[in-house]
């Protein structure tokens, strides 16, 4: 799949793609870095998102909020990602 190909389909809310684009963008192989740059390019203009950083001790709601935020957001007709790290 080329880079036009992986950006339409990545457009079209395919989860596939999804996959395929991160690992693009966190390898550290020279020519997956080459066709991440091409692929953020592709896929500019950058549309307007809202990003939120959490943190916070075990137990503290964060996941409740998570929950709730994104019921929100999908009810109103939204698109949510989440990208959680647990080191």
């Amino acid at each position: 799949m080329d880079i036009t190909d992986l950006a339409q389909t990545l457009q079209s809310g395919n989860r596939r793609a999804l996959a395929r684009a991160i690992t693009l963008v966190e390898s550290s192989r020279a020519d997956h870095r080459k066709q991440a740059l091409c692929l953020l390019q592709t896929l500019a203009p950058p549309r307007e998102a809202l990003r939120i950083g959490l943190s916070g001790t075990p137990g503290v709601g964060k996941s409740t909020f998570i929950e709730s935020f994104g019921l929100m957001l999908t009810a109103q007709g939204l698109r949510v990602a989440v990208l959680a790290v647990d080191p």
